[in-house]
């Protein structure tokens, strides 16, 4: 059994889940190795299943990944499948799911060259601390917080990043300082575990915990924003912080190349093994 695990090179950043995931696979029989989705010298045409992991660099050429991903999935099966991937490129998603009644962190949508005064807008929404980013970004690149007094440099980042690609703008969430963000990882139809992610913005390191268990509240959102895509995806990463009333909201759904966290739960890993594994032979 043949698998390529898409990525790119160089990579911005240490995947930690890589290794891990290349032995598990061989200890299920599994041939897989790694192949940066714009290598030029890859043959995206051979009949191979292709998991996309790592390709965290498609945020600086979209179309030339969405072409990428057509021709992965028109050789071979693709995971996650082209759907819900494509589906989720775009930040967009956030705004959908809010208006179809999901729990997630209030979003403006700062759509490219239009011009939004951030002040109107803070002012409209009644936030004092926001977070500006990139609608289509990946490990927290161009992501910026501004709080009440850095009005200023708020309007300037805003007004340039605008000027070339659309923009989110959403409150700063306070519980994430003490509480965290907590990233709940989805395999093979079931949630396996969260961690804990410091706030990261652009430049800076994100801290991850050991495993943690997922509340009640937490589980029972994560698999309401899951039901469209549970059938279908192989593996999703769900991350949710608590609103002002204590009750969690999403803060992102993942299902393009999330970092598993792998390491924290080795039980995760397992799983994810076994069910390429099972596909790969099915």
């Amino acid at each position: 059994m043949q698998l390529r695990i898409a990525t790119c090179r160089p990579m911005p950043e240490p995947d930690a889940d890589e290794e891990l995931l290349l032995q598990a696979l061989r200890l299920h029989g599994v041939e897989a190795r790694m192949a940066a989705w714009n290598d030029p010298r890859e043959d995206w045409d051979l009949p191979l299943p292709t998991l996309v992991r790592s390709t965290w660099d498609y945020i600086h050429d979209l179309e030339r990944f969405r072409r990428w991903l057509a021709r992965a999935d028109g050789a071979g099966p693709l995971w996650n499948p082209l759907s819900a991937i494509s589906g989720n490129l775009h930040k967009r998603y956030l705004v959908d799911l809010a208006a179809a009644g999901r729990s997630v962190t209030p979003t403006e949508l700062v759509e490219r060259r239009s011009r939004v005064s951030l002040a109107d807008l803070r002012g409209r929404r009644g936030w004092d601390d926001v977070i500006v980013k990139p609608a289509v970004s990946a490990g927290s690149f161009n992501t910026r917080r501004f709080r009440a007094h850095e009005q200023e440099d708020g309007e300037q980042f805003l007004a340039s990043t605008a000027s070339q690609c659309d923009m989110l703008v959403q409150p700063y969430l306070a519980s994430v300082d003490g509480h965290g963000e907590r990233a709940l990882v989805w395999i093979d139809g079931q949630f396996t575990h969260a961690v804990r992610k410091s706030p990261r913005f652009s430049g800076g390191h994100e801290h991850v915990s050991p495993a943690l268990p997922i509340g009640a509240d937490e589980r029972e959102l994560g698999e309401r924003v899951m039901a469209p895509w549970a059938a279908d995806c192989l593996y999703a990463r769900v991350d949710v912080a608590p609103a002002a009333d204590g009750s969690p909201c999403l803060m992102e759904l993942e299902l393009v190349e999330p970092s598993l966290f792998l390491r924290q739960e080795p039980r995760a890993l397992t799983r994810l093994a076994a069910a390429l594994a099972r596909r790969l032979s099915g």
